[in-house]
């Protein structure tokens, strides 16, 4: 579904992305984590088509990015960035509804998959509120929704838990999840990686715009590596096939 072959990106003299190469198949559920800076935002921007790689190639379902017309991309791949801003008052309905923008489903299953989206993600109660007006987990959640409404067979959620509470990363988490689990390929961008333990089917580690480690949480999710990546000492507890990670602390 997602195939990235030697993908770099530069941005002036910074070197955002370093060869970067992955698949992601219909399906699965991959989770990107790293530190600040590592390169996570700028590869999925790539994934997304926002920003054009300087070198490598990406393709989309067997389609090249480039080669992909706006209309058809919005087909292909819903994108939730970290940050949405809209300088408008548009209602929590409205904005949901922006995902429909290319959709050729009839008027009944548009109103069926508006109600869905919203009920999912805990924002039916907030229909009729100006978006601007709304707290940033509220207006996350509402984001999520639009991206659900989409109804593209790729996901790409860029830390959709940051501004959540537990209750409310549980449920974005379980809906990433589903969303895998019925055939989509997903991508989310996580720093919490308790929560990449928990539901990803695969952890990606970058460092430096590259790619230090692709595989099952289980094995890539060790004290060694994270530990190395993050600059700190961190310990990986194991409880059966549950994984716990925390920073070492002094006290």
């Amino acid at each position: 579904m997602i195939d990235v072959s030697g993908v770099s990106l530069t941005a002036g003299s910074a070197r955002l992305l370093d060869d970067v190469s992955l698949r992601v198949t219909p399906g699965e559920l991959v989770a990107i984590a790293g530190p600040n800076g590592a390169g996570k935002s700028s590869l999925l921007s790539v994934l997304a088509g926002d920003v054009p790689a300087t070198r490598g190639a990406v393709t989309l379902a067997g389609r090249p990015m480039r080669a992909l017309r706006p209309a058809a991309l919005a087909r292909l791949r819903a994108v939730l960035p970290q940050r949405v801003t809209l300088a408008f008052s548009f209602t929590v309905a409205e904005v949901v509804a922006m995902g429909l923008y290319g959709s050729r489903r009839p008027a009944h299953e548009e109103e069926e998959i508006l109600t869905w989206a919203m009920e999912v993600t805990d924002v039916a109660h907030l229909a009729g509120r100006i978006y601007p007006t709304l707290s940033g987990g509220e207006q996350a959640r509402v984001s999520l929704a639009r991206v659900l409404v989409q109804s593209a067979p790729i996901v790409l959620l860029d830390e959709p838990t940051a501004a959540l509470d537990l209750r409310h990363q549980e449920q974005v988490m379980c809906v990433a999840r589903e969303r895998a689990v019925a055939g989509d390929a997903v991508v989310v961008v996580l720093h919490d990686l308790n929560l990449a333990a928990a539901y990803a089917d695969r952890v990606l580690v970058m460092s430096g715009g590259r790619l230090v480690a692709d595989g099952p949480p289980d094995r890539v999710l060790a004290s060694e590596t994270l530990s190395e990546v993050y600059g700190c000492d961190i310990d990986v507890h194991r409880n059966g096939t549950a994984l716990l990670v925390a920073p070492r602390r002094a006290v």
